[in-house]
């Protein structure tokens, strides 16, 4: 059986890759840092809807006050919605260093839009996913405010159990999904899409009949799903979530509100999408490693975890844990590593003061061991490290790896296996 560790891992990779909002998981073992790739504000995401012919409410983005005033006014609306704009949910319930309640501000009048404006951006909003202190808002979002009718929920969303893209709806919208699947499983509806047909008509008006939608707006919803698949397709998302995907008093299909994730790997073809980025939520530390091309997830133990792979990553956690340790994190150096990123690795992981000791796991295909061990024993005499190195390397010129180390003079213990690596790195830690 996994240890929560590796369950943990395998959740918030998933999580990251594919469907933040449908999969959460919280092991009692480990805290796991946030930790994502590219996502964009909620403001980005409806731009890009709009853009691709999906139906959004009409909005405006501001950075001050006064232009979150001269945005109301702009948008002559009968009711304005005011949205901080911050990755993390459960804004609507948050708290502002300022002493603002709510994240989210119902008004008619476009003054109220510039005083709430003023308590929002500059300060710190805390909500149920930011850290205690909460995340810097730098802009606001001042929109048009609908009457919503009816509410439901749609997401369209990579599979791997399906093998492709699948769509995901309930004519229970606006409240988390996962409590929906936990009450009313039975009004969660699926349709598998295959990706070389692309989504059929009956697909997209059978899911519409199921979220509800009646006379005309069966059909007007049929044709937001399909445009959102398309949407889908186009900018390489691993996930469209759409709740609420609702009706208004006037007869209108709108998406009220998105979010939407993509294939890191899709980087190179959608440069555009790439550069708007927000890192500015991200720990310091990922932004860091990101620079060298290195991925780092913070947990909340003492041993640092240096590999190669996301596989192997979580196997290394399992086994720490397995053996009485806790993982500290786990920095991937992925394939074609250099010696400067070995180098740059270690210093981003001494520089984390609850690292009590460092084990790197490598499985030499791609990448070279030489290199590794070039590259540990250069980081192991300039930054003069302080605590226990375990090391255990495999595959491509392991010999000459093994030989740079042992002749190395420096402190490095190694290990035949992964197991041998993981008791030893436990017990360098409760030696202290």
């Amino acid at each position: 059986m996994a240890s929560p560790v590796a369950a943990q891992a395998r959740k918030l990779l998933r999580d990251l890759a594919l469907r933040p909002p449908l999969l959460a998981a919280r092991s009692q073992a480990v805290q796991l840092t946030p930790r994502r790739w590219l996502n964009l504000q909620e403001y980005q995401s409806k731009k890009l809807m709009s853009d691709n012919g999906v139906k959004v409410q009409r909005f405006f983005v501001a950075d001050s006050a006064n232009e979150a005033l001269e945005a109301a006014k702009r948008l002559n609306a009968k009711e304005i919605v005011l949205k901080a704009q911050i990755l993390a949910g459960g804004r609507g319930k948050g708290v502002f260093s300022s002493g603002l309640k709510g994240g989210v501000h119902l008004t008619k009048d476009p003054q109220v839009v510039g005083q709430l404006a003023k308590q929002m951006i500059g300060y710190n909003l805390a909500t149920k996913q930011t850290p205690k202190e909460g995340v810097k808002v730098n802009k606001v979002m001042v929109a048009e405010a609908l009457d919503i009718s009816r509410e439901t929920y749609l997401a369209i969303l990579m599979d791997r159990s399906c093998n492709g893209p699948v769509l995901v709806g309930s004519p229970q919208g606006g409240i988390d999904i996962e409590e929906v699947a936990a009450s009313n499983p039975e009004l969660i509806f699926k349709e598998e899409i295959d990706i070389i047909e692309g989504i059929k008509d009956s697909q997209a008006q059978r899911m519409a009949e199921n979220l509800g939608f009646l006379g005309p707006l069966k059909n007007q919803a049929a044709d937001q799903i399909k445009k959102l698949y398309n949407l889908f397709l186009k900018i390489d998302a691993t996930q469209v979530e759409v709740n609420p995907f609702g009706e208004t008093p006037g007869g209108q299909v709108v998406c009220f509100d998105a979010k939407i994730n993509f294939d890191d790997n899709a980087e190179f073809r959608q440069k555009d999408i790439f550069a708007m980025d927000d890192k500015s939520e991200n720990e310091p530390i990922e932004n860091e490693a990101a620079k060298y091309d290195l991925k780092y997830i913070g947990l909340d133990g003492n041993i640092a975890c240096f590999v190669n792979g996301a596989g192997l990553a979580m196997a290394t956690c399992d086994i720490i844990f397995l053996n009485g340790g806790k993982p500290a994190n786990f920095l991937d150096l992925g394939g074609g590593v250099k010696e400067a990123q070995v180098y740059q690795a270690f210093k981003l992981l001494t520089a984390d003061p609850k690292v009590e000791a460092i084990l790197v796991n490598i499985f030499g295909g791609i990448v070279n061991c030489a290199i590794i061990a070039n590259g540990i024993t250069k980081a192991c005499r300039e930054l003069e490290l302080k605590v226990p190195l375990v090391v255990r390397l495999e595959g491509t010129n392991v010999h000459e790896a093994q030989n740079i180390l042992s002749n190395s003079g420096l402190p490095i213990t190694s290990a035949v296996d992964l197991e041998d690596a993981a008791k030893k790195s436990v017990a360098s830690v409760a030696k202290k």
